[in-house]
């Protein structure tokens, strides 16, 4: 049977869209959605992420959030297991460790963000692919009611592993959330040797709970003196009317200071949707989102250069803290041999 001329010519243009679409991939997807993997907490980002498709109509935001018993660890498995073909647009994480793992990974984008040109140097990627905002304080939760005098409080992480607080201290289980990145922090200023010592010790004398929300019951409840949590879970139990109070450690002269743990936010190379991806990143690294950050009820402390609204940790009578200094890229280098140590140390 002869072809004639013009089924030729529609055969070569139904082949020519098949050779395409295959080239590509898949047909483009509508930049009316935007994936978001966040491991901040519902009821902090919620609002925010709201607040961006209310001013961005008809972009709505396919929300993923991680569970709290694997805080970040959950999302950044599956961005890593995700790889070459992501689902994911955009990372809004808790945390800072986890997300310059995936940046050594090159899972994510390299992009110029919106933010001022004296950003603190550490608070940023090297690359351009992450930014940091608002942070939390790693804190000290004490039960007033077991310790009502402050001469007796501790006033240092490395309390952990003071034998006097044998059964009566905790912290979070070190393998998840911020608790992750202070242990790797606190790894890089005391040294392999050192630090494996240090954790061994800590793991035989204090009680290791889940997580940082469950540290702050623990002592809110009476069932640890005291223990290492974040700001915000420590702030829950105070707004309660719990008898706790909050000390930000290590302020002497001859100690590392507190640690100041930010979100982080960067976009997942080669996501489904790049030109909403970017806007969403640009909204939630600016100076208004922080600002709902640092004055809501997480109240984390800015990051933004010359900010003009503090955190209202301010009114809790914190007027001072002297953080500590963490090159944070440098940080993440050893978490990979660091990681299997900790399991082993801290899983009964």
């Amino acid at each position: 049977m002869s072809v004639g001329p013009a089924k030729i010519v529609r055969i070569q243009a139904w082949i020519g869209i098949a050779f395409f679409v295959t080239s590509i991939g898949c047909v483009p997807r509508s930049e009316n959605e935007v994936v978001l993997y966040v491991s901040a907490d519902r009821e902090f980002a919620g609002p925010i992420l709201d607040s961006f498709e209310r001013s961005n109509e008809p972009t709505t935001i396919a929300r993923q959030f991680d569970i709290e018993s694997t805080k970040t660890v959950g999302l950044v498995t599956r961005i890593i297991e995700e790889g070459k073909r992501p689902r994911s647009d955009v990372f809004w994480n808790s945390e800072i460790l986890h997300t310059i793992r995936l940046q050594k990974a090159g899972l994510l984008r390299s992009r110029r963000w919106k933010i001022p040109s004296d950003w603190p140097k550490e608070l940023k990627a090297s690359d351009g692919t992450w930014v940091a905002m608002a942070g939390r304080a790693r804190v000290l939760l004490v039960n007033t009611d077991q310790l009502s005098d402050p001469k007796d409080w501790p006033n240092s992480v490395m309390d952990l592993s003071n034998s006097k607080w044998k059964g009566k201290c905790g912290l979070p289980f070190p393998m998840f959330g911020t608790t992750t990145t202070h242990f790797a922090v606190l790894a890089g200023h005391l040294g392999d040797e050192k630090a494996e010592a240090w954790f061994r010790e800590v793991a035989s004398n204090a009680v290791v709970l889940s997580g940082n929300k469950q540290v702050a019951q623990a002592v809110a409840s009476g069932e640890l003196a005291w223990g290492l949590t974040d700001t915000d879970d420590a702030l829950v139990e105070k707004e309660n009317g719990m008898k706790v109070a909050m000390i930000f450690p290590d302020q002497l002269p001859d100690q590392l200071g507190a640690l100041l743990i930010p979100n982080t936010v960067a976009v997942i190379d080669r996501g489904p949707h790049p030109i909403a991806a970017g806007k969403l990143a640009d909204f939630l690294i600016s100076q208004k989102t922080e600002e709902r950050l640092t004055m809501g009820n997480g109240a984390q402390f800015p990051i933004w250069p010359g900010a003009s609204k503090d955190s209202a940790m301010r009114t809790q009578g914190e007027k001072s803290v002297r953080w500590m200094k963490v090159d944070f890229e440098a940080v993440a280098k050893n978490w990979d041999s660091w990681s299997p140590k900790l399991r082993a140390i801290f899983q009964k």
